[in-house]
């Protein structure tokens, strides 16, 4: 399907308006710019310390490096990154690592172990949501500058608190809060003692594969080459991401060449667009998994026959059978398959009868919540099936919807009755999701451990919190693997965590874009390496 070119140029002016140039007339997309339309409000802050979004961390990953990396033609076995080689001492907690040479900034500046040692003091320092990756290695604002720093000019020693499983850390460095950030750069925006903190929160100072060109907010965000890249080469000069909240205004764009990429179709537009000889879908099984959250501060939602109740009160099947199909799969495990140690069973079944049941044993009945969830078409969608068969066992259900920073806040201050959302994974290791599932160091309002969903749910997690911080130590893999499987067990019998559904994520592109990752199950978007 082909529109006239007055149509097609939307694309070109909205790129010429957001680079500040003058549309040239071309029917499509550029040739050395790949353009994606996604749905991008729930960037908070585009500071390395501090984002934890799905789509902060999909720009990110193309304008930071880090020590360790992973190769986007074979998301396994972590590669160099500004780190060129690194080692383990005796004592299993004192690990070096050797800076790459020749390595520079975006702004020109050479990349040095000291903006290492820096960057990685400056994200436990400001102590914002993703901190606890770094944190969890016994890293505090008072002990950091003696744990993390440069032994040399390009030489950088860490130091933890215990003897970890050597993988688990290194993974944890692959995470965005470890992005190396130019050190003369950000301190030259310095206000306020604040480490630069406001003015990243807009800017950037990366050596990746592309420069921050422009960004507004819940609007576009355009990156433009950097220059020879160490990694290797850059094919598209620019990448112009594009909000675009509708999945068929996404569609639309794509058919008519507006657009390379639509990372945010729904079944039936994958459906509808299986004729075109002009576009492409891929299939790639995400991390992401959908899950439910009941806050335990809230009554009944404590009681454990109603959180059983509400788990018998989603229609898994149905709905991954129906409006989810090709998209999700059921999973009921907090590990996304393909990780270490995760579980496949699913133990709970939609059960109106049995759910009524459960909720007259606990005295419960005209139960009113509100469920919390992100104006998103699928999540949306899920959420009107769960408030249908609440509905239908009694319990009246109110959607409270909003974008997805609005609705994230609330989350975070523990505001929410019943949260459904998604997750996804930190880095490539099982800890990255139990810690955050079935992990609670301290539950008081005070703890304010607002990247740990047990916290965010006020659930003190008694039942596998000593088990978790167990299995993360044990260096034998198939040792740790039962742990997890164990840990997993006891999650779905115990938490108030309904997960349902694993990420099958279909990205439609126009014919020709090739080499497009977008990070499997363990990691984020990588663009530069993309052609068409």
């Amino acid at each position: 399907m082909k529109f006239s070119k007055t149509a097609s140029l939307l694309s070109a002016a909205a790129l010429a308006l957001a680079i500040g140039a003058t549309a040239p007339a071309w029917a499509d997309t550029p040739k050395d710019t790949l353009v994606v339309a996604d749905k991008i409000d729930d960037i908070v802050s585009i500071d390395p310390a501090e984002s934890f979004e799905f789509s902060g961390n999909d720009m990110l990953n193309n304008i930071y490096d880090t020590l360790v990396e992973l190769d986007p033609s074979n998301l396994g076995p972590l590669v160099p990154g500004l780190a060129t080689e690194w080692s383990l001492a005796d004592d299993g907690v004192t690990y070096t690592f050797k800076i790459r040479e020749g390595v520079t900034f975006h702004s020109g500046n050479p990349v040095t172990a000291e903006d290492a040692a820096f960057s990685l003091q400056r994200a436990v320092i400001l102590n914002k949501t993703p901190s606890f990756i770094l944190n969890q290695f016994g890293f505090t604002a008072e002990n950091v500058a003696e744990k993390i720093k440069a032994t040399g000019d390009m030489e950088l020693t860490i130091v933890t608190d215990q003897p970890y499983a050597p993988s688990f850390f290194y993974n944890c460095l692959t995470a965005v809060v470890a992005s190396i950030v130019d050190k003369k750069t950000v301190m030259e925006n310095e206000a306020d003692g604040d480490m630069g903190y406001e003015w990243l929160k807009t800017n950037t100072a990366g050596s990746g594969a592309y420069k921050l060109r422009v960004f507004k907010p819940s609007d576009s965000y355009v990156l433009e080459r950097a220059g020879e890249y160490w990694r290797g080469d850059v094919p598209m000069k620019r990448v112009f991401v594009r909000h675009v909240a509708e999945p068929a205004t996404q569609r639309l764009l794509l058919e008519r060449g507006d657009i390379d990429v639509a990372r945010k179709l729904t079944p039936v537009d994958i459906a509808g667009i299986a004729d075109n000889d002009d576009l492409t879908v891929n299939d790639e099984v995400r991390g992401r998994l959908m899950y439910v959250a009941m806050n335990q501060k809230v009554e009944p939602l404590n009681d454990p026959k109603v959180i059983k109740a509400i788990k018998h009160l989603i229609d898994y099947e149905g709905m991954a059978n129906s409006f989810l199909k090709g998209q999700y799969t059921v999973h009921q495990a907090f590990l996304p398959a393909g990780f270490l140690g995760a579980s496949t069973e699913t133990p709970y079944k939609f059960d109106v009868e049995g759910a009524k049941a459960l909720l007259a044993e606990a005295g419960v009945e005209g139960m009113k919540i509100r469920i919390f969830v992100r104006n998103d078409q699928d999540r949306l969608e899920m959420a009107q099936s769960f408030q249908n068969t609440l509905g239908q066992a009694g319990i009246e259900a109110e959607l409270r919807t909003g974008t997805g920073k609005e609705i994230l806040g609330e989350y975070r201050a523990r505001k929410h009755d019943i949260y459904l959302g998604a997750w996804g994974p930190d880095y490539p290791d099982p800890h990255t999701n139990a810690d955050t599932f079935a992990r609670n160091p301290d539950n008081s309002d005070e703890g304010k451990h607002t990247g740990i969903l047990a916290w965010r749910n006020a659930w003190p997690a008694t039942e596998v919190n000593d088990m978790t911080n167990a299995a993360v130590l044990e260096k034998d893999s198939d040792k740790r693997a039962e742990m997890y499987m164990e840990i997993q067990r006891l999650h779905q019998e115990t938490s108030p965590f309904a997960p349902m559904f694993q990420k099958i994520e279909q990205v439609a592109t126009r014919n020709g874009v090739e080499n497009l990752s977008l990070g499997g199950s363990i990691h984020s978007v990588f663009y530069w390496p993309t052609t068409k």
